[in-house]
């Protein structure tokens, strides 16, 4: 690592991250843009709902970020019989001392992969509510805090419905990005081949050379520089114009919500810094405002049977709502 985190700059901070984006290349062909995202959740301490079909590498690129991240993680595979207590912790029974303790879940650590969340009951999806938005994790009349950094990264299936629990709009609310994993094309899907050809093993990421190119002093110096990014009146005022829109939109039974819009405003200052830049631009809000309000929408089930998707939605949006010059 670069050393304390009080020795650690911005331009130390930000080519950590850039250098933790071509280490998870080692691992991940294509999908750069997924990449790119799980760096602006870490930036701003947000939640990712990782969204594709099988086998397009969703645990692959999670694995391939924990790898190179210098910071504490756990995988938890949700199943229909995973019990809240199995991802929080619960109180036990020591015989030897003859005292009940807290044995502490999957959940304390710094990076938690959600696998295939849609496939546990609500009553276990909620238990990472409290988790997710308060950092902490209450049992037994008492609270217990999660590490610092501490973000989940939760998968989902979007074509196999059979057997799942979709996730309510509260907890959809509370992720800040909604990350798309599309199959790759045909020049990326030959350069996995041949990887796979070479002798590459998704089992083994230490012998494809993934190493920890940035830790937690990386991350908390950059999150000092992202605050200082500067954000104008007009580019508020924009946010604000493109999460009423969606509000307003006849095909929508739910729009962005306040939060949402404050999402919006976070991963565009970070995006902005991660650019290089110390000010964000309506370009930095065009940029991801699909990724951070398309799970925040609720489409009308009649829209859907005439093929509305959140993504139709957005884009009409963003080109009826006027960008400030």
């Amino acid at each position: 690592m670069s050393g304390t985190e009080t020795q650690i700059g911005p331009v130390e901070a930000r080519n950590a991250l850039i250098a933790l984006r071509a280490e998870v290349g080692k691992a991940v062909v294509g999908n750069d843009a997924a990449v790119t995202g799980l760096i602006l959740a870490l930036l701003c301490r947000g939640h990712v709902l990782l969204e594709g079909v099988p086998g397009v590498a969703k645990t692959l690129l999670v694995r391939a970020l924990a790898a190179a991240l210098d910071l504490g993680t756990t995988r938890v595979q949700f199943t229909p019989d995973l019990m809240p207590g199995d991802v929080t912790g619960s109180i036990v029974y020591d015989a030897h001392s003859g005292e009940f303790s807290f044995r502490e879940g999957p959940v304390f650590t710094n990076l938690l992969l959600a696998d295939e969340i849609n496939r546990t009951p609500p009553k276990t999806q909620s238990s990472l509510l409290e988790a997710m938005e308060e950092r902490q994790v209450s049992i037994d009349g008492r609270s217990r805090p999660l590490p610092d950094p501490f973000i989940v990264i939760a998968t989902q299936n979007p074509v196999e419905y059979e057997g799942t629990y979709p996730l309510p709009e509260a907890q959809l609310d509370r992720f800040l990005l909604k990350l798309t994993m599309p199959a790759p094309g045909r020049d990326d899907e030959i350069g996995i081949l041949l990887r796979h050809a070479q002798g590459f093993d998704p089992r083994d990421l230490a012998a494809a050379g993934v190493r920890p190119v940035a830790g937690a002093s990386e991350l908390a110096a950059a999150r000092r520089a992202v605050a200082n990014v500067t954000v104008g009146p007009e580019v508020i005022g924009y946010v604000v114009d493109l999460c009423r829109a969606t509000r307003e939109m006849p095909s929508v039974r739910l729009g962005v919500s306040p939060r949402g819009a404050t999402a919006l405003l976070a991963v565009s200052r970070a995006w902005a810094w991660l650019a290089g830049r110390d000010y964000a631009t309506p370009d930095d809000v065009k940029a991801l405002a699909r990724p951070a309000l398309r799970h925040r929408l609720d489409v009308r089930p009649e829209a859907e049977l005439e093929g509305v998707t959140a993504d139709g939605v957005l884009d009409r949006v963003l080109a009826s709502v006027a960008v400030p010059r």
